[in-house]
């Protein structure tokens, strides 16, 4: 098998638009997930953005965020490794529910959410937009713990007040303002939030249309779809509410977490990492557990704790409503494109470009990790 970097190769488990993610394994037989980076073709513009990413994804240090272990050149290529999960990405997941011809259980639906919700919120505290919130972009380990990943398109901005212009990203999770080609700002983020919620609820993304000129029409103007109705009304009015058309309206990603039915899952995750915590061995609880053959790398991740939360809850929050931020709204990145909002060129250009019927339903290739 080859070797990169003292890495052993198993398998290629996924591909992106300049490199790939690859299954490998170190001396001690521990699996990782090693994304490289072909720069040989890359202008110093995206070889910078490169390096950017590797500057990221060392800073996020979180209980719910893909760890990064470490990055190294290989060549003319740019290798980054990340923990490997296990268990899978959400999108996956999703659709061998839907085969199956089964439901999630709320419980479990709010659990996923809040995990994601509050690594959310420690990107967005750090200054970063993660540009591409998918299902296909939400991992889950052996031990059924969510993470997000793939920070690819994510960048640190040295001027919080600072907002992007462009954009990239998947579709179906685009929101309004970015159809209508207005800035992209951290609630872009929330509003690809409320499209995974809904998703892990219906089993399909909230909006689908043949081509991208329906699916703006169906996104700026469309039904709001609603959650079905064997959820709880409090489910249904958070996925509402993440899924405001006027981007001011939409909760902070510090809000979103002052939702009772979020913090009720917040409680539940506490009492998990404190049970994990002060027992030595792994629970395997299908919500927390970390599982897998990587204990050592994610020994050094920080623990969930009142650190990693939000301030008390407030009256405001108890009913589910949004107010004001809670921190500084400056929140917002990305890198320069040469592209339009979706993805090419002008608006009109973009009307004419087609989306498969069975796009959604026919899946991505797999990127278990940071890939």
């Amino acid at each position: 098998m080859a070797m990169m970097g003292g890495y052993t190769r198993i398998k290629e488990i996924g591909s992106g638009s300049f490199g790939k993610a690859i299954l490998v394994h170190d001396h001690e037989n521990r699996q990782f997930v090693l994304k490289a980076i072909d720069i040989s073709r890359m202008d110093s513009k995206e070889r910078k953005d490169a390096v950017n990413e590797v500057r990221v994804l060392s800073s996020l240090k979180h209980p719910y965020i893909v760890s990064y272990k470490e990055s190294f050149l290989d060549n003319r290529t740019l290798c980054i490794i990340m923990d490997y999960a296990e268990g899978g990405d959400l999108f996956n997941r999703v659709a061998k529910t839907r085969k199956a011809g089964q439901s999630f259980a709320e419980s479990q639906i709010v659990i996923w959410f809040t995990q994601a919700a509050l690594a959310l919120k420690h990107i967005h505290e750090r200054k970063v937009l993660h540009r591409d919130l998918k299902s296909q972009n939400l991992f889950l380990t052996g031990g059924g713990r969510l993470r997000i990943g793939d920070f690819g398109i994510a960048k640190v901005l040295d001027n919080t007040a600072a907002f992007a212009k462009t954009t990239i990203g998947t579709p179906y999770y685009l929101s309004p303002e970015i159809c209508q080609e207005r800035p992209y700002s951290w609630s872009s983020d929330v509003w690809a939030m409320g499209c995974i919620l809904y998703e892990m609820a219906a089993l399909r993304v909230p909006f689908d249309a043949p081509n991208i000129r329906a699916l703006v029409t169906k996104i700026t103007r469309g039904p709001t779809p609603v959650v079905p109705s064997k959820y709880t009304p409090e489910l249904q009015r958070l996925c509402g509410e993440l899924l405001q058309r006027e981007e001011k309206k939409r909760p902070s990603s510090v809000e979103v977490l002052k939702y009772k039915i979020v913090q009720d899952a917040i409680v539940i995750l506490l009492k998990e990492e404190q049970q994990k915590r002060s027992d030595p061995t792994p629970s395997g609880s299908s919500h927390g557990g970390a599982g897998g053959r990587q204990s050592s790398a994610r020994n050094s991740e920080p623990p969930l704790s009142a650190r990693n939360l939000v301030p008390p809850l407030t009256d405001r929050s108890v009913g589910g409503g949004v107010g004001s931020p809670v921190l500084p709204c400056g929140i917002a990145g990305g890198i320069g494109c040469k592209q339009g909002p979706l993805g090419g060129g002008s608006p009109g250009g973009l009307r004419s470009a087609r989306l498969g019927r069975d796009e959604y339903s026919r899946g991505h290739t797999p990127q278990h990790g940071g890939a």
